[in-house]
């Protein structure tokens, strides 16, 4: 029993990922990148000179890269060679023995070498997680969100989102920094996670987020702002659900604040922010505008 020869097709792309069940936001003090699997026994399932696999690699070396200017851990996975039957227990009975010794194709390949503070971890089962530290290591670093790339989607990149949402760890499933037996496959390994254990999200969505300077766009520093404009001492004395209009907000402090946030990159109209006029609600809208970029 051996891994099937992959025929090549398109990587998924944002249009192409189905509508995620939540609205979890990666953050860069909270999560860890798992290259799942890219190990030359599993490339090599894939025709030669595959535009998949050279789009993954492409995909995975950006996360890559941007987890590393922001010093977001990152873990490779890698099955060993060689194991015995008690070694890969069930496994060998769906998949035979594994990577054989003498093929000397357990190495990460070359386009994704790990570097030096990178770390390299056996993988045992389906699931990342399984016999060895992983867990341990999210626990250590008070981290609780893992970013998954690398092969197969719909088996250890799958199983290891639902391991690690059943240990209350927030998976982002990267829809085009994995790969599949299939197109169909693939696919289905995008709905099943979005539906029921993971963010399905793509690699450059993951880059926007993770470099978002905006971290103290926060409802206080609307309540803040809105405080400056009415000449308010104490920006804590305005409350969640006062009419700001009536507080004095008017058109040019409307056009001002909206200028601010324009500066942020948040977009929203006059229109927008004029018919419910509430701390509270500018906060939704300012959400929204930033999960629109997420989605």
């Amino acid at each position: 029993m051996t891994l099937p020869t992959i025929k090549d097709y398109l990587m998924p792309t944002k249009n192409d990922l189905p509508t995620n069940k939540v609205k979890w936001n990666v953050d860069k003090k909270r999560a860890i990148l798992l290259i799942h699997d890219m190990q030359e026994y599993f490339i090599d399932a894939y025709e030669e000179d595959s535009l998949l696999i050279k789009t993954l690699v492409k995909n995975i070396n950006i996360l890559k890269s941007t987890c590393k200017e922001l010093g977001i851990p990152i873990i490779y996975s890698a099955q060993p060679e060689g194991q015995t039957s008690h070694q890969r227990a069930l496994l060998e009975d769906f998949w035979g023995m594994g990577i054989p010794r003498e093929d000397n194709k357990q190495r990460i390949i070359s386009s994704l070498t790990p570097e030096k503070d990178d770390i390299l971890l056996t993988k045992w089962r389906y699931s990342a997680f399984k016999k060895n530290d992983l867990l341990a290591i999210f626990k250590e670093q008070g981290r609780d969100q893992i970013i998954i790339c690398g092969v197969y989607a719909h088996i250890g990149c799958l199983l290891t989102a639902a391991d690690a949402f059943m240990e209350g760890i927030q998976p982002f499933f990267v829809g085009d920094a994995v790969a599949d037996f299939s197109l169909e496959d693939h696919k289905q390994s995008l709905i099943y996670t979005s539906n029921r254990c993971a963010k399905t999200i793509t690699t450059e969505q993951i880059k926007q987020a993770l470099s978002n300077k905006n971290d103290d766009l926060t409802k206080d520093y609307i309540r803040k702002q809105v405080a400056e404009l009415l000449s308010y001492n104490e920006f804590q004395s305005i409350n969640d659900d006062e009419n700001l209009i009536l507080l004095g907000m008017d058109s040019i402090r409307v056009m001002t604040f909206m200028g601010n946030l324009n500066k942020k990159g948040v977009n929203l109209s006059f229109v927008e922010l004029a018919m419910e006029p509430t701390i509270h609600n500018w906060w939704e809208l300012i959400v929204s505008k930033k999960d629109e970029v997420l989605q």
